[in-house]
């Protein structure tokens, strides 16, 4: 039994089956990671910058983010976490030298390695496209590989010679364990600060009303001293301890801040 035509269909075209769920190349979305902007998607070009996340994006494009953050921008989410240009870290990167970038294949008749990255570990030599873990430190944002850090163990950079210690450390591209925990992290180094400002702000508004109690009370200094003044009573001097008392208050007038 055929259709109009002649033809006679076969069994995939009548029976309809579940749909095939398409399958993403996870190494060509790793090596998408190392290789294009978090935020808008455009390739990594230098000045590049992190986060304390250890994501990887364009300095203009998180620029233009914080500038006017009510834009409606793809992937906006990735930079909620950033409130200000303090809150970036750009990177101290080594250049592959054999990475020839899109001037190797400007026609497009040639084959393009995925797998060949822009930048390089400079110890070890290890390629930053993916396969490898690398971070970066906080302190100078050189970044190098996890293998370097583990055979050359040292406290200075590699690089430029700063001293770093081990919670400097921040991963580059970690997996969602790593960056949940880079997040904690980032979370309690905030809450901190806005504690440590909070004290310092409380103990600069009492050093401020000190003065100003001083000022509404100027008779103060005046009455101490007039206690003191006592000259001469039954023969005995007793001046010198009135004295003692104006000197001493007027000194923590002075050194108050």
């Amino acid at each position: 039994m055929g259709c109009d035509g002649g033809t006679i269909p076969k069994r995939h075209e009548l029976v309809k089956g579940p749909k095939k769920v398409e399958k993403v190349d996870k190494n060509a979305a790793l090596a998408a990671r190392w290789k294009y902007c978090a935020l808008s998607t455009e390739k990594l070009r230098r000045p590049i910058v992190t986060c304390d996340l250890g994501r990887l994006y364009n300095k203009d494009a998180v620029i233009e983010f914080l500038l006017d953050k009510s834009a409606d921008r793809p992937n906006s989410e990735v930079v909620s976490h950033l409130r200000g240009i303090k809150d970036i870290k750009e990177l101290n990167l080594t250049d592959n030298p054999a990475w020839e970038g899109e001037r190797r294949n400007t026609k497009g008749d040639r084959y393009e390695d995925m797998h060949c990255a822009m930048f390089i570990c400079p110890v070890v030599g290890l390629e930053m496209n993916g396969k490898h873990r690398f971070c970066f430190l906080r302190t100078c944002g050189c970044v190098f590989s996890d293998r370097a850090l583990k055979e050359v163990k040292t406290e200075i950079c590699h690089k430029c010679g700063d001293p770093f210690k081990e919670e400097d450390l921040v991963v580059l591209n970690g997996t969602k364990e790593e960056v949940e925990k880079l997040r904690e992290i980032m979370e309690e180094k905030r809450a901190k600060a806005k504690a440590t400002k909070k004290s310092k702000k409380s103990k600069f508004s009492e050093t401020v009303s000190k003065p100003s109690e001083s000022k509404e009370n100027p008779d103060s200094t005046e009455t101490v001293f007039a206690e003191g003044k006592t000259s001469t009573e039954n023969g005995e001097d007793r001046s010198q301890p009135g004295v003692y008392l104006w000197i001493e208050q007027t000194l923590i007038q002075c050194s108050a801040p």
